[in-house]
């Protein structure tokens, strides 16, 4: 995309953007930055650049590259909505050689549905199968 990158080297990834919009975002409000830090460490990581190397976007999967991703913190900043970010962001993500052939791909959103079935995701097959432990309120506590 025109004046636009994407690269998935982790050390290119500003934690400083990634922090402040997750931290503020509904589904990881109050993150601590070490948790973000150690998240984009241990995940396959893919972040949007201006050519000026501004951070504009990020997108994670939490994979072991061979028969399971899942999806996590996907965000376009909001001065840059708009423009065909996040669908290019998907396009690129779902083309990555360490994501081909893999068994099982899932995400959670509350929000995002349409641009997720535009690379194929659908809802859950077997809803009955999934089982969680969810703690919503696990970096208050931190």
């Amino acid at each position: 995309m025109q004046g636009f990158k994407i690269s998935s080297n982790t050390t290119d990834m500003d934690l400083k953007v990634i922090h402040h919009f997750l931290t503020n975002s509904y589904w990881a409000k109050g993150v601590p930055f070490d948790l973000v830090e150690r998240a984009i460490q241990h995940s396959l990581c893919f972040g949007v650049f201006t050519n000026n190397n501004e951070q504009v976007g990020f997108a994670r999967m939490i994979t072991d590259r061979t028969s399971f991703a899942y999806l996590a913190d996907v965000f376009i900043i909001e001065d840059y909505r708009g423009k065909g970010l996040s669908k290019w962001l998907m396009q690129e993500i779902m083309r990555h050689p360490d994501l081909q052939g893999l068994r099982r791909m899932v995400l959670v959103t509350a929000d995002a549905h349409g641009l997720y079935e535009q690379v194929g995701f659908k809802p859950l097959a077997k809803p009955e199968g999934y089982m969680e432990l969810w703690r919503p309120d696990v970096y208050q506590v931190i």
